[in-house]
């Protein structure tokens, strides 16, 4: 290859000093690093004509192959390369080998490509035709996933003339070493193509699992992925998924609310429930069908309780406050207009004498007479005569 040893001359009759050679490693990484920002500054204009995933997949391409230009030119700028020439004279692969180590990762490259194509073509149809929902959607990529990368080992076995039935005179022994290493690994894919199949949420539900509350936004063989209403990510395994209650709030399309409020023990209860359910049927956001309802909840410590019901479509988090706020409101005014008590807590307090005649302050409870608990209502100069003549009363005792 005469070119290829002239471009080297070049290179090393430019770079005869250290320092040139320092100029040049520092311009090709800047250069490197401007190509990588132009790269991605492209993203937006390569989507706007290309899938997403194709539109990645060139800027992938273009970046490590420049990566891979400015790794050969620095090996050059540097010398070095003898260093691979002797890592290759210790390795000694023959032209077959290479072959098949280049032909692998082709084919695995390859496949990858294949399976992000794949998935775009597999959303791009959905919403074209609308014939699968987004959760159905990712089942199918799994699955082409599956398949294509099995594929693509058949292929690099065969490239390297390794029969497929060979491997499985190993394979109960690895099977039980892989198990035992990676048993939670595999627990959460077997798990995850349990959460694809079942369908317990789709993609967009507002669901609550566990302690973790939002709304889902990926779901994987590995891990299920969810927004909380705090605007973080939360990544839970799929084997946690699987055993742990689900609640899917968003399911059925609508969400019953409930509020509870309370009223005083000699309020009209029925009047009361009545301006409640009109209150409500005045508010914009709760649905008219079903319409709002109040029931009887409990007799409070208070108040007697009443609970508000009312339901809202499409349920969002920020919808279901927005309900409640309105509907706290609403009943709120309805009873301030309609002079309906919403009491605060309180607590009824009586005494009665112990048994035994306890003494207090020096005085047993069975000398204590109606005329004296009438007169602890009195003011503090009261409490502290009676103190006087009780501690009067022991002195000349103790004489």
């Amino acid at each position: 290859m005469p070119g290829h040893h002239a471009l080297r001359e070049a290179i090393w009759a430019a770079t005869a000093s250290t320092e040139a050679r320092l100029l040049l490693t520092l311009v090709a990484l800047v250069v490197l690093g401007i190509v990588g920002s132009a790269v991605r500054s492209l993203g937006p204009r390569l989507k706007a004509h290309v899938d997403d995933a194709v539109a990645e997949s060139i800027q992938a391409g273009i970046v490590t192959v420049w990566s891979a230009m400015t790794a050969m030119f620095l090996i050059a700028v540097w010398r070095a390369g003898w260093l691979l020439e002797q890592g290759l004279s210790q390795i000694d692969p023959s032209r077959q080998q290479v072959a098949a180590i280049v032909l692998s990762v082709a084919v695995l490259v390859a496949a990858y490509g294949l399976t992000r194509l794949t998935k775009s073509s597999i959303r791009r149809l959905s919403k074209e035709r609308g014939a699968i929902s987004d959760h159905q959607q990712e089942v199918a990529h799994h699955l082409v996933q599956l398949f294509v990368f099995a594929m693509a080992v058949l292929v690099v076995l065969g490239i390297w003339n390794v029969e497929p039935g060979q491997l499985l005179l190993g394979a109960g022994a690895a099977g039980v070493v892989i198990g035992l290493a990676a048993r939670q690994t595999l627990g959460a894919v077997l798990a995850g193509f349990v959460v694809l199949f079942s369908r317990p949420f789709d993609l967009g539900d507002w669901v609550v699992i566990g302690d973790e509350e939002g709304i889902v936004t990926d779901i994987t063989v590995f891990n299920t992925r969810i927004r909380t209403f705090d605007d973080e990510y939360v990544m839970i395994p799929n084997d946690i998924v699987t055993d742990t209650e689900i609640r899917n709030r968003s399911r059925k399309g609508r969400l019953r609310i409930e509020t509870d409020v309370g009223v005083d023990y000699d309020t009209d209860v029925e009047h009361a429930m009545e301006t409640a359910a009109k209150a409500m049927a005045e508010t914009e956001t709760p649905m008219e069908r079903p319409g709002p309802n109040v029931v009887l909840a409990e007799f409070g410590g208070s108040s007697v309780v009443l609970r508000l019901r009312y339901y809202i479509d499409n349920p969002s988090a920020r919808k279901m406050w927005k309900a409640r706020t309105e509907v706290i409101a609403a009943v709120k005014e309805a009873f301030a207009e309609e002079g309906i008590k919403i009491p605060f807590p309180q607590r009824e307090l009586s005494g009665r004498a112990e048994a035994g005649s306890v003494a207090v302050s020096g005085v047993s409870v069975s000398d204590v007479t109606d005329d004296d608990t009438e007169e602890t209502d009195g003011t503090d100069d009261d409490r502290i005569e009676r103190e006087d003549a009780a501690d009067d009363a022991d002195a000349e005792a103790d004489g």
